[in-house]
């Protein structure tokens, strides 16, 4: 690709050890040992290149955004300065929490690149150890502190009216990502879309269903209407098992490029989401020497575990800061203890009832719209994906339609297991 008149140019791995000499602020994590590096691309999501550079003395990684979707390819343009609002959003997540977050090292806009630490084997992707049937006791624990800490402190809840709005104006111009997630997730799915595809013949049925489905198109379109109005907190915009790297003790969180002001439900949604495709997927993976049974458990206790901790890691915030700069609510008017918890139980219960809604669209557009999840898509045999990609469906229109009437996630986990009975 040829430079740009605004200095932007696609690097190769030639060209990026160029880069990385120019740079001190790179080539200092390299312990600018340039002898024996080592580059090896290893993008394999759906946008980005991303670089992995190891020296005798030191590692990095380098994302560089492109100026189109890298899974579809040129014709699907794609504002490139995303990366900006990615490097602002780990510089910020990684202040609020910064034991799940890699730290920033360099940002270059005029080039759309990151620099930033390399997390090292054997962090693999979560939803990788979820299909090969791993368990990570600390998983529930470190991701509700992530989500607890990064959506708090970036509410009304702890911030001014004034930050806040100057805040929300700040990331108005991730439009074109917002643009993207409000197509894929929100309209495709229930229209007619040539990006659209499923296990066909086994679920075009199903996919058709979808679309003719009146109820889930009036829930939907509430929930896009959300999503693009409410700016709750600087969410993640894609936090699902593959934008999570993991150890038996080590959560990062990675990529939020689609990150801005918006509502908290979208980033629990999108996790819980795509723990329950995990759930409905083991099937596919059961062998006659494990039928995924005690792992399958060990899903839903984790799903379990992670709102509960994140309901209890949240509202301990809200109450330690409560006397604090938030304009959410004043305490010279919430101002008993009984008005102070009558607030706090509406907003989680709306707060449950979002990320429950949200995870279910994400669950839905993953089995009949674009960019499938590999937790089917590993799966070889074609009826036997598609009848795990159905009981999930079945249950994600379910939650989407009747959310309200789930009062706790015991509830919840109680109907996923309904599916299977």
């Amino acid at each position: 690709m040829a430079s740009s008149a605004d200095g932007f140019h696609a690097l190769d791995e030639k060209a990026l050890l160029e880069y990385i000499k120019a740079t001190p602020a790179l080539a200092k994590q390299l312990g600018n040992q340039f002898e024996g590096l080592q580059i090896k691309e290893v993008g394999d999501g759906n946008l980005n290149f991303v670089f992995i550079v190891i020296s005798q003395s030191g590692s990095l990684v380098i994302k560089q955004a492109i100026p189109y979707v890298r899974c579809i390819g040129e014709s699907w343009p794609m504002a490139k300065e995303r990366a900006y609002f990615e490097s602002k959003t780990l510089i910020e997540h990684g202040r609020l929490s910064p034991d799940h977050v890699p730290e920033v090292y360099h940002f270059d806009r005029a080039m759309c690149l990151i620099g930033m630490r390399y997390i090292e084997p054997p962090h693999i992707i979560l939803r990788k150890g979820l299909i090969a049937g791993t368990e990570y006791p600390l998983l529930a624990e470190h991701i509700s502190d992530y989500m607890a800490k990064t959506l708090y402190f970036t509410s009304l809840l702890y911030l001014t009216t004034t930050d806040h709005k100057r805040a929300v104006a700040e990331y108005c111009g991730n439009v074109e990502l917002c643009r993207l997630t409000e197509q894929v997730i929100f309209s495709d799915p229930y229209k007619l879309s040539k990006y659209n595809r499923c296990t066909t013949p086994y679920l075009d049925a199903d996919a058709e269903a979808v679309r003719k489905d009146d109820i889930l198109k009036l829930e939907v379109a509430e929930l896009k209407s959300k999503f693009c109005q409410n700016t709750q907190a600087l969410i993640h915009g894609d936090l699902h098992t593959g934008s999570v790297m993991v150890t038996q003790n080590s959560t990062q969180v990675i990529d939020p490029e689609f990150s801005f002001y918006g509502p908290m439900g979208f980033d629990i949604g999108a996790y819980i989401g795509n723990l329950i495709l995990a759930y409905f997927a083991q099937d596919g993976h059961a062998t006659s020497e494990n039928d995924r049974k005690a792992y399958k458990s060990w899903i839903l206790r984790t799903l379990e575990e992670t709102w509960k901790l994140f309901h209890q890691k949240f509202t301990a915030l809200w109450d330690e800061h409560k006397d604090g700069p938030g304009e959410a609510y004043l305490p010279e008017i919430y101002n008993t203890a009984e008005l102070q918890l009558l607030v706090q139980r509406k907003y989680m219960e709306d707060l449950f009832h979002d990320s429950l809604g949200f995870g279910a669209a994400k669950m839905i557009r993953r089995i009949v719209g674009v960019a499938h999840v590999e937790d089917f898509e590993s799966i070889s045999e074609a009826e036997k994906r598609a009848n795990c990609e159905r009981q999930a469906l079945n249950f994600a229109k379910t939650l989407l339609k009747e959310r309200r009437k789930f009062k706790s996630i015991d509830e919840v986990i109680s109907a996923i297991q309904q599916v299977q009975s």
